[in-house]
């Protein structure tokens, strides 16, 4: 059974996270695998939940139950 505990993503794990479901779309075959393999050391279930949580953000944001975040610029094309 999978565990109900949240885990921490560090920034580079967010990014290939980002990349992996740009990459692998719905259609994808094993997508969750695919992305899982792709941010290393989380698992399929931690993925899923990482996505689920990613997508209930979106909804807040785009129904402004809450604001948009405040990014700051690096000042180097946006990079980090």
């Amino acid at each position: 059974m999978a565990s109900s505990s949240v885990t921490s993503w560090t920034r580079r794990e967010n990014k290939q996270f980002e990349e992996a479901l740009a990459f692998f779309d719905k259609d994808t075959p094993d997508r969750w695998q695919n992305i899982a393999r792709a941010v290393g050391g989380k698992t399929v279930e931690e993925v899923k939940r990482h996505y689920e949580i990613l997508v209930k953000d979106i909804i807040q944001i785009e129904s402004d139950k809450i604001p948009l975040p405040n990014y700051r610029s690096t000042g180097r094309s946006g990079r980090r």
